[in-house]
């Protein structure tokens, strides 16, 4: 074989060799763009000239929670994401209610990369996601003097601009809906108020006893009760109450618990009859299944007798110069769950100077961070420290004993006490 021989099989060697290794290059980058021609602002672009503008450019695999732009931060890319899910978060610290979805296919980062000024909302992957990365100088110099790459891009924009003011409205209703709510919300909590005998001391023309109470609830509105109010010019009827749950719920039972009581204890001195009647008015039309317990009783203010019944709830506590003890209460069940109950009643007389303090589980079982509760017992040691004190004051000390054992402000459940207490003064 003489040189030129050789020569000429070498070149034809190495020619051989550079469409063996450009072959395939050049089929994936076809490929490639055959698989972006989905892309709305590709819709109609030459493959050729495609193939060019985008050789440079990456295709990334990326892991969920991948932040694509950062609020505050400049950019230099445009980004298509390709498969995944995209959201756009206006409020970086947001729960993600409110997250703008970026369609397969759709641009972002465009705006931030033309004007040079820093992102104004997270770009965050919620999937692991696959995405075209594009950088400005390309996508501005490049693919926008494309013919059809500026419509495709403009359409895409208003699309976008519709479903994002779409978006917006519907955040903006939810907002007002939000605040109407706060202002019924609002509103209710000062009709339970007062619904609710709040005087301290209630009776305060009545030299003969002392009557105060108290109530938290845990929300705007709660499902405690109280109340306190003579059926006669000597017979005082009081009740302290706790319907399950707490909110608007139990606020709206409670309200009709109220005001069924006020109705029945002015028919009957007989304080188990008013919880029997009060159980099957109830368990009309109870749906919700919501249930209250009870404690309440006839006090009659010259002789200090008492006639009480119970319907599930805490006994009470009474103080005499012998301490404090738990008042003997008769069984009975919860009020508003099963029809046909009859309920027991007892009697006791209260001494000058014996006071009844009762509360809702929300004082007892009220809980510090530990899981360790207030407890019967420690109300039985704060009452016999405190319980000659005046009984607004008494009240205050209890509730503040609460928030300190529990180091909260709020409490979890509602918090609620009615005191009585029979006065020394000569009758």
């Amino acid at each position: 074989m003489n040189i030129d021989t050789a020569r000429l099989f070498k070149d034809r060697q190495d020619r051989r060799r550079e469409r063996v290794v450009r072959l395939p290059d050049r089929r994936l980058q076809e490929r490639r763009n055959e698989a972006l021609e989905w892309i709305p602002i590709f819709r109609d672009v030459s493959a050729m000239a495609l193939r060019g503008a985008l050789a440079e450019c990456q295709i990334l695999e990326l892991p969920a929670g991948t932040q694509l732009l950062t609020p505050g931060e400049l950019n230099h890319s445009v980004f298509i994401p390709l498969a995944g899910t995209v959201v756009v978060r206006l409020d970086h610290g947001a729960d993600g209610t409110a997250d703008i979805p970026i369609v397969n296919g759709e641009c972002v980062g465009e705006l931030s990369a033309i004007d040079g000024k820093a992102v104004s909302a997270l770009v965050l992957a919620q999937t692991d996601i696959r995405v075209l990365k594009i950088s400005a100088d390309v996508f501005w110099n490049g693919l926008m003097t494309m013919p059809h790459i500026a419509r495709n891009l403009q359409r895409s924009l208003s699309d976008r601009l519709r479903k994002t003011n779409e978006i917006a409205l519907k955040a903006q209703r939810e907002r007002l809906e939000l605040a109407h709510l706060r202002k019924e919300l609002s509103v209710a909590t000062q009709l339970q108020v007062s619904m609710l005998p709040l005087q301290r001391p209630i009776f305060q023309e009545r030299p003969e006893l002392d009557v105060c109470g108290f109530m938290e609830p845990a929300s705007s509105v709660g499902g405690d009760l109280f109340d306190a109010f003579f059926v006669d010019e000597h017979t005082l009827f009081f009740c302290i109450g706790d319907v399950s749950g707490h909110g608007v719920a139990s606020a709206l039972f409670m309200a009709r618990a109220i005001g069924l009581l006020r109705l029945l204890a002015i028919k009957t001195d007989e304080p188990q009859q008013v919880l029997r009647e009060l159980n099957e008015r109830l368990c009309i039309a109870n749906e919700t299944n919501i249930f209250l317990t009870i404690f309440c009783g006839f006090y009659d203010a010259r002789s200090g007798a008492l006639s009480y019944s119970n319907g599930g709830h805490c006994p009470p506590l009474l103080l005499s110069p012998q301490g404090a003890r738990f008042l003997p209460v008769p069984k009975g069940p919860l009020i508003g769950a099963f029809e046909g109950i009859v309920f027991g009643h007892a009697q006791t007389t209260l001494q000058p100077g014996e006071l009844l303090f009762c509360y809702t589980d929300g004082v007892t079982e009220a809980q510090t961070p530990q899981g360790e509760e207030y407890s019967e017992e420690r109300c039985m040691r704060l009452l016999q420290a405190n319980g000659q004190r005046a009984l607004p004051e008494l009240l205050d000390i209890f509730r503040a004993d609460v928030r300190d054992f529990t180091g909260k402000s709020m409490l979890d459940d509602d918090c609620t006490m009615l005191a009585l207490r029979r006065s020394q003064l000569p009758q």
